[in-house]
Parts: structure tokens; sequence; C-alpha cells
């Protein structure tokens, strides 16, 4: 009974071991959860702590953006605060092509309330059906721009927003154009002192934080980064009304004469500002700003070119200065040429014994010569060095010409001869506006300027007193019906000035057929207010010489501007005694 039992119970046992143990799966699933148990609370840690500033950036950067706030560009105005250059906002309606899913009639009325073909918009935007951003129109009125915003949602169309630019605008047109230059699209400056004071008128940008939503639409402002610091105001020299005057005079003689440019330069001989600057052919800034024919040059300031017969009066007072001659001098031009070297000087006929006013009033090559050689090299390159010949004017305006002035011990005496007619030097309009300025304003250089002084600025001494004072009373003689420009006078002032016809220089040496026509001068003579300098490059017409092209320009313009000045005329009262005696005789 016993036995039967023990082998039961060692049956059973046997039966127990046979059966499968499932401990070690257990303990392996038990593992594996609590494996990923801890991964997930390592990647929670991780997120939650070591990368919650890389992520909230990262998310952050799905609907928060930064938005450049563009600067206000400055003002540029004329003396008297007249605008020339503003910049008036303008906005640009831009489509996301990935989002914009439009129908035909979507398309068609998109397209009339851009005023554009509807072929060529749809073709657009296939073109760049990949891409997240396309202008579909740009520098539109800000009205009309709402407008296109307001078609669009109301065709149920998505995709479109309006960004807020600035575009640049030139009231004054081509009038200005060759100084005030122009603006790019990007509104940066191109030319002109649009591009010599560019980071001073364009100021600082702005920059902001905003929300967008799914559509990458600005919904909210968020924060303010920067605050964009308007540009600053810029204050030219130039009177616009003086402007006007002087482009119209000088168009009208480019066009009559048939020249191929023309420039004019009004300086006001006390204080060296420039009050016109001119130019022929010119530019529309608000539309064709190609350069085809040199358009875009302010000859004025790049041109350069030889002076002519203008220079003698500089070379009369720089010998009166020296004492090698005086007032009275008589100047032997007989038999109307004379012998340097192998070169010869010579007059368009002989004009025998003459003074020196004589020899500006009948613009003497042979008279100039002399005296010229008569003046230590040295002397006379120092006196043109102090006029400015030869170096810049310092204006700060892009591209501005030096001129030439070569050293005098390169001088022959030929060259020495030369340069008191006018050639073998190369000067601007403007370098010769400002010598013509020196003897305005009693001999004293004064640095120009085409931005508005508040002081005239401490100048240099080139010629005494008395001898510029002398010179242009001589000069007045050159409008006087005996001289070389009686088109030049001014009725009521006395005017003081010189012609100069100066033979174009080319390939084969100086041409018989192709001149520049100046005149230069300045008025009231006794007491001048304005020097002027007007050149004709290449006149064609029937009239070549300066008194004949040149001087009627000079005479009315300088006319209306003495007149818009307040400026007293000065032959009044002898004008004045001799309708009295008229009236008396009668």
């Amino acid at each position: 009974m016993a036995a039967r039992r023990d082998r039961r119970a060692r049956q059973a046992k046997r039966e127990e071991r046979a059966l499968p143990s499932y401990n070690g799966r257990r303990y392996a699933v038990l593992g594996l959860f609590a494996l990923g148990a801890a991964a997930l609370v390592w990647r929670a840690f991780d997120q939650q702590i070591l990368e919650r500033d890389f992520l909230q950036s990262e998310g952050a950067d799905r609907y928060i953006a930064r938005v450049e706030m563009p600067a206000h560009r400055g003002l540029i105005t004329d003396r008297r605060g007249d605008v020339l250059a503003l910049s008036t906002p303008v906005d640009s309606v831009a489509a996301n092509p990935r989002e914009m899913q439009a129908d035909t009639a979507q398309l068609v009325a998109l397209a009339k309330a851009l005023d554009v073909d509807a072929g060529k918009l749809r073709e657009k935007l296939a073109r760049y059906s990949q891409k997240q951003f396309v202008y579909l129109k740009t520098r539109m009125p800000p009205a009309e721009a709402a407008h296109v915003l307001a078609v669009a949602r109301s065709q149920g169309l998505r995709g479109l927003h309006i960004e807020r630019q600035y575009k640049r605008y030139y009231p004054a047109g081509e009038v200005f154009a060759h100084v005030v230059g122009f603006a790019g699209d990007n509104h940066r400056g191109l030319e002109g002192f649009e591009y010599a004071y560019d980071e001073s008128l364009r100021g600082q940008a702005g920059a902001k934080r905003v929300l967008r939503d799914g559509r990458r639409q600005v919904v909210d402002d968020i924060e303010s980064i920067r605050t964009p610091r308007a540009g600053n105001h810029l204050a030219l020299s130039l009177d616009q009304r003086l402007q006007f005057i002087a482009y119209r005079e000088l168009k009208a003689a480019v066009k009559q004469h048939r020249a191929i440019s023309g420039s004019l330069v009004m300086l006001d001989v006390s204080t060296g500002e420039v009050l016109a600057m001119v130019n022929q052919p010119s530019f529309n800034p608000n539309g064709d700003r190609s350069g085809s024919g040199g358009r875009l040059r302010n000859r004025a300031l790049t041109d350069v070119f030889e002076p002519g017969s203008t220079m003698k009066p500089l070379v009369v007072a720089a010998a009166l200065d020296a004492g090698t001659i005086q007032a009275d001098s008589i100047i032997d031009t007989s038999p109307g040429y004379f012998r340097v070297g192998s070169a010869q000087v010579k007059d368009s006929r002989n004009l025998g014994a003459i003074d020196v006013a004589t020899v500006l009033r009948k613009s003497s090559n042979v008279g100039a010569g002399r005296i010229a050689l008569d003046l230590d090299s040295k002397l006379l390159w120092a006196v043109m060095d102090r006029l400015g010949f030869g170096g810049a004017a310092g204006t700060g305006f892009p591209g501005e010409a030096t001129g030439q002035l070569n050293d005098y011990r390169r001088w022959a005496r030929i060259d020495q001869a030369t340069l008191s007619f006018g050639y073998g030097l190369s000067v601007s309009a403007l370098q010769l506006a400002q010598a013509y300025a020196v003897l305005a304003n009693d001999g004293v250089y004064l640095q120009p300027t085409l931005v508005k002084r508040d002081r005239a600025p401490e100048g240099r001494r080139v010629f005494s007193a008395r001898t510029a004072g002398l010179v242009r009373k001589m000069l007045e003689d050159v409008v006087s019906d005996d001289g070389t420009a009686p088109e030049a006078a001014v009725p009521g002032y006395r005017v003081s000035g010189k012609t100069g016809t100066v033979k174009k220089f080319g390939r084969n040496g100086y041409s018989d057929d192709r001149y520049l026509s100046v005149f230069a001068g300045m008025a009231p003579a006794a007491n001048p207010r304005v020097a002027m300098v007007v050149l004709l490059n290449e006149p064609r017409g029937d009239e070549f010489y300066g008194g004949k092209v040149a001087g009627p320009v000079f005479a009315s313009v300088m006319a209306e501007t003495l007149r818009l000045l307040n400026v007293a005329p000065d032959a009044a009262i002898a004008t004045g005694v001799r309708l009295a005696q008229a009236g008396e005789a009668e």
C-alpha cells in the first residue's frame, strides 16, 4: 500500500517536471516593457528639458517670422525748400503659387483687378507653380493694391498678400536730373546726389516679429526689434526757379543751333553756391533712364574742354597783379602775328598797337600771347592753380573731372603763349565759372558747392581787389556794340564777360569746322551777384561764334535771374538821364 503511494508520488513529480516553464518569457516581456517605459521617460526628459529651446525655436519658425520695415528715404530739396526728390508709399501684390488654385473665372477676375493680361498671369503662375513666392505686380498705389486683395477674397482665392514698399519720385523731372540723379528699385542711389549721399538719405531699416497663419499671412505683430530711422534730408544750393529758366533757354539754344550738347553753370559769387546747373541732352528720372548718347552725364562737371579765349581775362589779371603790365599799357600786335619757335600765333587781322582793354574787347591772340610770355612761367602756373584748374572742385559729385593743367616745368614757350588764349589745358564748365566768380568776388576764391550753405566759407585770395575791378571794367567793353558779344548785354545792367570760340581737337589735329561756343560772364559788373558760363558743343547752324551762340543764352538767363533775385539795375541811372535829356530836347 505504501509502496503504491510512493510510486504515484514519483510519477506525479515526473509529470510535473515534464510540463514547460514560462517564467523566462514572463521576465523577458516585463523587461521589454521596462525598457520601453525608460525610453519614453528619457525621450520626454530630452525634449522637455534638454532640447526645449531648440524645439521651441523650430516651432516658432513655422508661425513667427522676422519682417524688415523699410525706412523712409530722406527728401532732396532746392535751397528754398521746394521738393526735388521724395519717396511715396507703394504696394506690391505677391502670391504663393502652391496655395493658389484658381480656375479660369477667378484668374480672369484677378487679372482684371491687376490690370494685366490673363494669359500672361496664368503663364507666370504656371512657371512658378513649385515656388512659394512670386510678385504678380509691383509698385502699385495702395488703394489699387487693396482693391486687388478685396477681389481675391471675393473670388475665394488664397495665397495672396501685399508688401509695403516706397517709390522714389522726382517732381521736377529732367530739369534737375543730372544733379539729383535717381535711386533704383531697391531704393539705393544710382546716379547724382542720390548716389553720393545714399547712406545719409537711406536711413536705417527697422525690423519686427510677426505671427503668420498657415497660409503665411501676417495676422498680428508680436514685437518691435528695431524702429526704422528715416533718412536725412538734403538741401541743394540750386534754386528751382533759376534752374527752370536756365534749362528752358539752354534747351532752346541747343535745338536752334543743332548742337550736340550744351551746359550752363551759374554761381552765387559771394558764397560759392551753384544756383543753376543744367545740361543737354537730359533724361527723365521718372521714366527712361538709359544712358544712350551720354544722357546721364552731368557734363558741366564730368566733361572737360579747352576754354579758348575765355582764359584771356585771367592771364591779364595775373599780369596786372605781377606788375608786368598796367591798365593803360600798349601792346603791339603788328603785323597781326608773331612766331614762337616754329609755331605761329596770329589774329584774324592786324589790330596794331592796342591797349589791354582792346586786347580783351577784340579778343587778340597776339596781344594775350605777348602778355603771357612776359610773365614768369611758375607765377602764371601758380595763378592758374589757385583758380582751381587741374584739380577737383570738391563738390563731392560722382565722376567730377579735374581737368588738366600741366606742370610749368614741362611748358615750352609756345605752351605758355597758347595757354593765354585757352589751348593746352582743359577745364570743366564749373571750373571756368568758378574762375570768373573769383573776378566777380574781388579776387577771392570760394570753393564751389552744390549743397546749401548757411554761411560763406573762408576763401583764398588769387587777385587783388583792384585788379579784379579793373578786369571787370575792361570786360564790359566785350558786350558793347564794338565788342565780340553785344548779344550778351542785359538791358538795365552792366555786364562783364568774355567769348570763346574754340576749335575742337580731333584725330587729325584741330578742326576747322567743329567748334565749342562759350560765353563766361557776370552781372552787375560793378558789384556782381552771379557768375555764369554757357557752353554749346558743336553748333551746326549758321552761327558758331561764342558771342552769337552762347551770348544770347547768357543774356536771357541773366536778365530773369537778376529780376528774380531783386538785384537793382546798375545801368538804370544813365538810361534815365538819357531819357530825360531826350524829353527836354523835344
